[in-house]
């Protein structure tokens, strides 16, 4: 039989070990820790227990960019000449066919420095690869027109663009542009096409149209409609009997649409970064830009791409005089 005394031991024990469990002293610094960071949480409805260390003190506000400073790009006239360092040539960038450099027979070493050559020479030529945030600025102005053409000899070539024009399908835009001198309107938008008549129109650049009545054996102006969206290329497709009836006859044939995407490659080197912003070209009997302009014209940008064309018109009737 169980004996009262060893039964109130063990129950003696328990009660002295569970009071000291509340008794013994406790670290008191996570409590602290954690009271102190409630009392930064301003979403917490909690008191605090202790007095709440202050806040740091704070930092300058830091200011946050408007939407008028996302404009950083401001557009300057034109550094250098801008196109391909090779003539173009009918057929090319039909989209059809996807040239791919050949590397066959040679080593690896000789693969990756070949490699490493066309990169290089890639981005050498990009003079549009550090142009940033243009589409807000100007209503998507690239550059600013040069005021003077370009020196034959250090201009740069037009690519070609392979398309269908008011007259037949399958055309080449090189076959039109060699031989005479081209002010070449490139869109792909109303609104693209509303900006390149700002330098070419007949109601606002009346001299320029003189220019090419005098000498249409010269100068022409051919119309580049890039549309790469399939159904905007079908509408334009359906009314083209509209745009025939706006123009003579034998300018059918100087009415680009392009369908076929056009690549990166030529984008960049020509500075049509903008889909939706018109571009003109002056390019010369071989197919070389001497002078460009983007956007709505601003200044004097008209008046020079006027000069720019009577001079080469000038040099190119004394050649053939």
């Amino acid at each position: 039989m169980l004996q009262p005394s060893r039964i109130a031991v063990p129950i003696r024990r328990t009660i002295r070990d569970v009071s000291s469990a509340f008794s013994r002293p406790q670290s008191r610094t996570p409590h602290r820790t954690i009271i102190k960071r409630l009392s930064y949480r301003s979403f917490t409805s909690a008191r605090c227990l202790y007095q709440p260390v202050p806040d740091p003190k704070p930092s300058e506000p830091t200011t946050t960019p408007g939407p008028q400073d996302e404009d950083i790009f401001i557009p300057k006239p034109l550094g250098q000449p801008i196109g391909f360092r090779d003539p173009p040539q009918p057929g090319q960038n039909t989209g059809t066919v996807k040239v791919k450099k050949d590397y066959k027979g040679m080593t690896l070493k000789e693969r990756n420095l070949e490699k490493r050559k066309d990169l290089v020479e890639r981005w050498g030529t990009n003079y549009f690869r550090d142009f940033i945030n243009i589409r807000k600025y100007r209503s998507g102005k690239t550059f600013v027109a040069n005021p003077r053409i370009f020196k034959k000899s250090a201009a740069m070539y037009f690519p070609n663009f392979h398309g269908n024009t008011l007259a037949a399908k399958n055309s080449d835009t090189t076959d039109v542009l060699r031989g005479k001198i081209s002010v070449v309107n490139v869109y792909s938008s109303q609104w693209g096409e509303a900006q390149a008549q700002t330098f070419t129109g007949k109601k606002v650049n009346t001299a320029l149209h003189q220019l090419l009545a005098q000498s249409p054996h010269v100068v022409q102006m051919v119309d580049i409609n890039i549309e790469e969206n399939i159904m905007k290329a079908w509408i334009i497709a359906l009314f083209q009997w509209r745009l025939r009836a706006s123009r003579p006859k034998e300018d059918w044939g100087k009415y680009f649409v392009v369908k076929k995407q056009v690549g990166e490659k030529i984008r960049e080197t020509i500075g049509l970064l903008n889909g939706r912003v018109g571009y003109v070209y002056l390019v010369d009997q071989d197919c070389k830009i001497r002078w460009a302009g983007s956007g709505y014209a601003e200044g004097s940008e008209m008046d020079d791409m006027n000069r720019g064309v009577a001079k080469l018109i000038s040099e190119a009737t004394q050649s053939l005089g």
